[in-house]
């Protein structure tokens, strides 16, 4: 079970590595009052660079991490960047799988950082299978993408920012796929009282699945967040910590997250991918309201997407 002390080593860890990303004050709201993390302004572009530094040097520290075998990582894209992103750092090499339909930017961002980079099947889970193979077959660092200890509590020093940073919060919302920032912020927030809103894509409901189910169980992918909340269930350190802090699981339509990512580009000059605008989606369809004088951080979780497909930038109302 991940703990507190897992994300508290991982922030000592890391914190020499990875940028505080700083909270945006929301517009006025009628209700409670709305903060943006903004952790899409994290290095690489996303919060998931918090937990591949963490995996990563961990590794380093026990001696796991071979100069010459690197790291092997399976990704719809942002893991993949960040894992690549830290080796280069290191000065490992980087294998990354992602599947076909990974959005272009994502694999010549890739590249860039020097991965090598192996193009298979159509979804996540597809990649993931073939960078097991590879692993077994070179002994090289499996980085997940999500479902690792090491991972889940790098991404969980966000959370712990949320709370040096904005001492009342109340709620801290976020969007979840794979679930290894669910479990980090989860774990965190249960330490101080803090509620956590996880939401989901209706058409990827990984989580939701699982705690009606009581196990994680498999999900169809599609939709317009798929190249960042694809995977096809929940990790076992996600549902772990869900069984143990009941969150509160709710899901979006891909409508309500496009209108959530026009918003987030039109009034804030931010330019969060479809995942990433989930969380916000939550407030801004009305399927989570907060109560008069609640305090709620939404995390925007990355900004790797492609400008050309933001929506038209007339002004809409933030009210949520």
């Amino acid at each position: 079970m991940l703990t507190l002390a897992d994300v508290e080593a991982a922030q000592f860890r890391t914190k020499t590595y990875v940028r505080r990303t700083p909270m945006l004050e929301g517009d006025p709201q009628p209700k409670g009052r709305i903060w943006l993390k903004a952790e899409f302004l994290q290095r690489c572009g996303v919060f998931k660079t918090r937990g591949a530094f963490n995996r990563q040097l961990a590794a380093r520290e026990r001696g796991e991490l071979d100069p010459k075998l690197g790291v092997v990582a399976a990704s719809g894209g942002n893991a993949g960047l960040a894992n690549a992103f830290v080796a280069a750092q290191l000065g490992v090499p980087a294998t990354v799988f992602v599947p076909a339909t990974a959005p272009e930017i994502k694999v010549d961002r890739l590249r860039q950082y020097g991965a090598t980079v192996r193009l298979i099947g159509s979804e996540y889970a597809e990649a993931f299978t073939a960078a097991q193979d590879f692993v077994a077959n070179t002994g090289a660092l499996f980085c997940h993408a999500y479902d690792q200890p090491e991972i889940a509590a790098g991404a969980g020093v966000i959370g712990l920012e949320i709370l040096e940073d904005l001492p009342g919060v109340d709620t801290i919302v976020l969007a979840v796929g794979g679930g290894g920032l669910y479990a980090g912020i989860a774990t965190v927030a249960a330490s101080a009282g803090v509620r956590v809103v996880a939401v989901e894509p209706t058409n990827i409901p990984t989580l939701h699945a699982a705690l009606q189910a009581g196990r994680p169980s498999d999900v169809t992918v599609a939709g317009i967040a798929a190249d960042s909340l694809g995977a096809r269930q929940i990790g076992r350190v996600a549902f772990d910590v869900a069984i143990q802090t009941s969150p509160v699981s709710v899901l979006v339509e891909d409508d309500d997250i496009d209108a959530a990512r026009n918003l987030l580009w039109n009034d804030y000059r931010i330019p969060a991918e479809h995942g990433a605008a989930a969380a916000l989606a939550a407030l801004t369809s009305g399927v989570y309201r907060p109560d008069d004088g609640e305090n709620v951080a939404v995390i925007v979780c990355g900004a790797n997407t492609d400008l050309s497909t933001i929506g038209p930038t007339s002004r809409t109302v933030s009210t949520f």
